[in-house]
């Protein structure tokens, strides 16, 4: 293989829509609602309306949309018939009550990772989702919204480094505590680490491996570099776990609050896919040790040679098409359901293990 024969690009281009898509966003806790947002936009949705209590949010939110109607309660976007699907990036605790309110109002939901911080509270969404017939999408964004992830899916498909055997994912983010709100350094209202940024990984993991369940081997969760803010022992700044596909394959998955400033952006984001016939790297924020700034390059290595490339520009988002596509024809090709609920499963499951085992 050459350059040329891996590194084959068919960009995603999203399709115009035939009628309008509409989205209205309830809770901005998170910044992750401007990706949501702007995703779905570039995809062709119109976003018509926001309900949030925190004024600063709302002035946030408004200086990126200035056109979005600001309304008094969450029950006028529920209400709203013209509105297709409920965005929400709330504190992570309240994120099932917003997922089954839209649901049981008859809306289809996209809702930031972590969706449920709880088993309970995933028993909960999984019952509302049935009764309802309703769809829920995750933000995973560090796959869905990652053109070096989505073009290593690609890779996988074409056999370019044949069976996948094993993954290494590591995850650094930059904390900032300054820059977070009292509710992130506090257990009860994220779930943990690994429910939190742990679900990411997780979800991506399945995807690699094509697995339809996983079993988590270890997990462990700790305070090493912001011991002040582990108040009462309620924060972990960092996680690791050890975990088999249910096809064989074995993964390794570190998350931590420890990315240094100097690297110039919120986390040194890598993830290296091993397979029979070879391995792929993504260096999906940066690429230390090089001068230029470079995002989303690709490492495919194999008995041809060492092959790089930037894939950003040359890939596209295709989900957030999909999730347009699955709302209306009622299909499931932006992530299966079951992908979808077992990542955030996973990720409780290996922090449940985490903390018991602090114990």
């Amino acid at each position: 293989m050459t350059k040329e024969d891996i590194f084959q690009y068919n960009k995603h281009v999203p399709a115009k829509l035939d009628k309008p898509f509409v989205i209205g966003v309830s809770g901005l806790a998170h910044g992750h609602i401007f990706g949501m947002c702007g995703a779905l936009i570039n995809a062709g949705a119109t976003l018509k309306s926001v309900y949030e209590s925190d004024p600063k949010l709302i002035a946030s939110f408004l200086k990126r949309y200035p056109n979005v109607k600001v309304v008094d309660t969450e029950d006028e976007i529920l209400n709203d018939p013209e509105i297709d699907l409920v965005a929400s990036a709330d504190i992570p605790v309240e994120r099932a009550g917003v997922i089954q309110r839209a649901m049981r109002a008859g809306k289809d939901v996209f809702v930031d990772k972590a969706p449920v911080i709880s088993l309970e509270q995933l028993a909960d969404v999984k019952k509302c989702v049935k009764e309802t017939g309703k769809k829920l999408f995750v933000y995973y964004s560090e796959f869905i919204a990652v053109e070096a992830s989505v073009f290593a899916k690609q890779l996988i498909d074409r056999g370019v480094i044949g069976k996948v055997f094993h993954i290494d994912i590591f995850a650094p983010h930059k904390l900032a505590p300054e820059t977070r709100p009292a509710w992130f350094f506090e257990r009860d209202k994220i779930g943990g680490i690994i429910t939190d940024i742990g679900s990411h990984q997780l979800q991506q993991f399945l995807e690699y491996t094509g697995a339809t369940d996983a079993v988590i081997n270890s997990a462990r969760v700790g305070n090493y570099f912001a011991k002040e803010l582990a108040k009462d022992g309620d924060f972990d700044d960092f996680g690791d776990l050890t975990l088999t596909a249910s096809n064989g394959v074995t993964g390794y998955i570190r998350i931590d609050w420890n990315s240094p400033k100097g690297i110039g952006t919120w986390g040194d984001i890598r993830v290296t896919i091993l397979g029979e016939k070879g391995y792929i790297e993504l260096r999906k924020n940066c690429d230390i040790g090089t001068e230029e700034k470079v995002t989303n390059r690709v490492y495919v290595c194999t008995d041809d040679g060492v092959f790089v490339d930037s894939v950003s520009g040359k890939v596209g988002l295709p989900f957030f098409s999909k999730l347009i596509a699955d709302c209306r024809n009622r299909t499931e090709t932006a992530m299966t359901e079951h992908q979808t609920f077992r990542a955030i499963e996973l990720a409780i499951e290996a922090q449940n293990m985490a903390l018991e085992g602090k114990k």
